[in-house]
């Protein structure tokens, strides 16, 4: 059952709106309840109609792996759309129904996936500044609605909308508010919040916010790579210089941070994106550092805060990837952390394309696609294999923000290189 957040209240199947402490938001609001069967049998769809496909689930009954003629597709058997996506976007579409004639603004975008947001534009939904609280928020009214999005968004915006008296769909995933009860705890406590995370990404923005505590009083770091790990690790242990850490994290740290005080009780958290391997390797040197300082790791904490679709989606291609393969298909957002990380593992083992969707893959001749260490579209050939008649095999996988309509156009554009038309596909399926 969907849950909306509505300022500091949890209700389930209702809206209302915040109320903030001024004389103008003395207006009692009614309950509306977006669990009426009309608006849900609507929502459900709509969605459907926007992002389902007969092909992807077929293909998920047949355990991921079809074959016509000399061309084998293989389909990771994790993949797309989480819960916590599917929820935000229900609850997105249910705001424009329950409020047909209200404005409605999105911080930021719903999630990291061009095409779900552009459904939401056509919706009216309006999307406000997420990097800093800008005039947009100055002008809301109580009369607006604000759908705040499945990352969440830091305290800041959430005492600003609140203050306006708007109407508040809270999307943030569960898993997210997870690491954020985690690091309020942290904050509690005198512990300081290693987060592992982009330091520029929604989620880690709000996460960090929280990690401040209650009072505003508690500390955070951001860090990002192994090397950046070890920098911290060295300083922990007496080898770094004070101005330089300042100047290497300024913009990763909270306010006041010192390293020399706030380094002493640690505890890693981290964006649940991340790539799992990568964290655990991150909590593993920091934990070893604390107890080469200090004889014992009393001073160290860590909590599993991965996201489980994160995490299931990095096992189903690694075990995907346990079979040859020619090349690997990811399809999802560029600026999707967690598909990103999926391209770094298809990146070890075959060549690996980013794709938005199946219309990066222009023609024979040419795939356009992200590099991640160019940091940019780039367009690449086609591997010769493809082109040819011999015997091919083919990887699809997608990031949690995926909806199943562009993986099926990626298998189908996939099949069609080959010289295999719809028609065989789906006659091929039945």
């Amino acid at each position: 059952m969907p849950i909306f957040l509505i300022g500091n209240l949890s209700v389930f199947g209702y809206i209302t709106s915040a109320m903030p402490q001024t004389p103008e938001s003395s207006i009692k609001r009614n309950r509306v309840n977006v669990r009426r069967p009309d608006v849900m049998e609507l929502v459900t769809a709509e969605v459907a109609k926007h992002y389902k496909s007969s092909i992807v689930e077929r293909l998920r009954d047949l355990h991921g792996e079809l074959v016509i003629g000399n061309t084998t597709l293989r389909l990771a058997q994790e993949f797309g759309f989480c819960y916590g996506v599917e929820r935000a976007i229900d609850l997105a579409y249910a705001s424009r129904k329950v409020f047909p004639d209200n404005r409605i603004f999105l911080i930021g975008e719903i999630i990291h996936n061009p095409e779900v947001n552009r459904q939401l534009v056509d919706m009216g939904i309006v999307s406000l500044p997420w990097q800093e609280l800008s005039a947009d928020y100055d002008n809301l009214t109580a009369e607006d609605v604000v759908i705040v999005p499945a990352f969440g968004a830091p305290t800041a915006f959430m005492d600003k909308i609140d203050a306006k008296g708007c109407y508040i769909v809270d999307t943030t995933c569960g898993d997210v508010m997870k690491v954020w009860r985690r690091v309020r705890s942290y904050a509690k406590d005198g512990i300081t919040s290693i987060i592992h995370g982009k330091a520029g990404h929604e989620e880690t923005r709000a996460t960090a916010s929280r990690a401040m505590g209650e009072n505003g009083q508690g500390h955070y770091l951001i860090i990002l790579t192994l090397a950046h790990t070890d920098y911290v690790c060295r300083y922990i242990q007496g080898q770094g210089n004070r101005e330089e850490f300042l100047a290497t994290f300024a913009e990763a740290m909270s306010p006041g941070f010192d390293p020399d005080v706030h380094l002493t009780r640690v505890g890693v958290a981290n964006q649940t994106t991340m790539l799992k391997s990568e964290t655990e390797e991150i909590q593993q040197r920091i934990k070893t550092s604390i107890t080469a300082r200090d004889g014992h790791a009393e001073n160290f904490q860590m909590f599993d805060t991965i996201c489980g679709a994160t995490q299931e989606r990095q096992d189903a291609l690694f075990d995907m990837l346990r079979k040859p393969m020619d090349v690997l298909f990811v399809v999802g957002g560029y600026n999707s952390s967690n598909t990103t990380h999926l391209v770094e593992i298809g990146e070890q083992s075959l060549p690996t394309f980013f794709i938005r969707n199946a219309e990066c893959l222009k023609s024979l001749e040419e795939i356009v696609h992200y590099d991640l260490h160019e940091k940019k579209e780039i367009t690449s050939s086609y591997p010769q294999f493809l082109l040819g008649e011999a015997p091919a095999v083919i990887g699809v996988t997608a990031g949690a923000s995926c909806p199943n309509n562009l993986i099926e156009d990626t298998i189908v554009k996939a099949f069609l290189m080959r010289g295999i038309s719809l028609e065989q596909i789906q006659a091929a399926l039945s």
